[in-house]
């Protein structure tokens, strides 16, 4: 599962993710991309489960791109537990995807398998998607 090798800080604080992405929201290597149409975090599970489903679906051919990584930390409190005590101790990793990002990209495939593939990787991760393509974008 993806994973940061090493960070400067344990904790990170939530933040609010309002808006569209300014970076990331380009084809940048296959033909076909999903993008994501709200703002959302991802979990290193979802990213692996729509990568396994998407590898799984084309039967490993073509190239798989992922374009989003689980670099921010997030805590949570034990079950049952009172307020105070300080923050919770980190439970696992996220990627911070904002709407109009460009979360997976694949080549080396016809354009009905990779909308296959892309939509039912989609269906793997908590929010609204889009299959495009490089002509659209462009």
């Amino acid at each position: 599962m993806l994973s940061p090798k090493r960070i400067k800080f344990r904790k990170q604080q939530r933040n609010v993710s309002k808006g569209a992405a300014h970076r990331g929201n380009t084809i940048a290597f296959g033909e076909y991309a999903l993008l994501a149409l709200q703002p959302k975090w991802i979990t290193n599970r979802q990213i692996e489960a729509a990568r396994v489903a998407m590898t799984r679906h084309i039967k490993r051919g073509g190239k798989v791109w992922i374009r989003i990584f689980p670099d921010k930390p997030y805590s949570k409190k034990p079950a049952e537990t009172r307020q105070g005590g300080g923050k919770g101790s980190p439970e696992g990793w996220v990627a911070v995807v904002k709407e109009g990002t460009v979360m997976f990209e694949m080549g080396g495939v016809s354009e009905e398998l990779a909308r296959e593939a892309l939509t039912l990787a989609g269906s793997k991760l908590p929010i609204k998607t889009k299959f495009v393509a490089r002509r659209e974008v462009e």
